[in-house]
């Protein structure tokens, strides 16, 4: 048997490819694992955003039972000359970074919004009040965040 510098290289070789392997498959572990904190992250990015649109929809909507005709009327109330404000700002949508799909008003305007993703949300459970109905939801467009009228309060879908 000889044990020479040609037979020691393709050990090595070897050696490295499995090291290579080895590597992507953790790569691609904490590529998920990425992913999954992510999503968890923008998940409730949707919902602390969804709640202040709805909230900001009480607000305008008490006023004089009216509903805004755009996110925008949220952020500066068009009915009057000064600034009034129900929004700080017109948040786009968390899970796609695009507008929110609107839920229609009686009379006019949007009672609520709703993400356009049709991914499956991660969080199926333990939900805050009011969105107790967002348990097993299929997808991030069954959650959506309105202000209902004649309801004695909000509720969601």
């Amino acid at each position: 048997m000889t044990t020479g510098p040609g037979r020691q290289a393709g050990f090595a070789y070897v050696w490295v490819l499995m090291m290579v392997l080895v590597m992507g498959i953790y790569l691609g572990l904490v590529g998920d694992a990425w992913q999954t904190k992510l999503q968890r992250e923008r998940e409730q990015e949707l919902l602390r955003v969804g709640d202040e649109i709805r909230l900001a929809i009480k607000g305008y909507n008490a006023i004089d039972s009216q509903y805004p005709k755009r996110l925008q009327d949220l952020v500066q109330d068009p009915r009057v000359p000064f600034a009034r404000r129900f929004l700080r700002r017109a948040y786009k949508d968390p899970m796609t970074g695009e507008d929110w799909a609107y839920i229609g008003a009686p009379g006019g305007g949007f009672m609520g919004v709703y993400s356009k993703s049709t991914k499956v949300p991660l969080k199926q459970s333990n939900f805050p009040q009011p969105y107790g109905n967002f348990v097993d939801k299929k997808s991030f467009a069954d959650w959506q965040f309105a202000w209902w009228p004649n309801s004695g309060g909000g509720r969601t879908r």
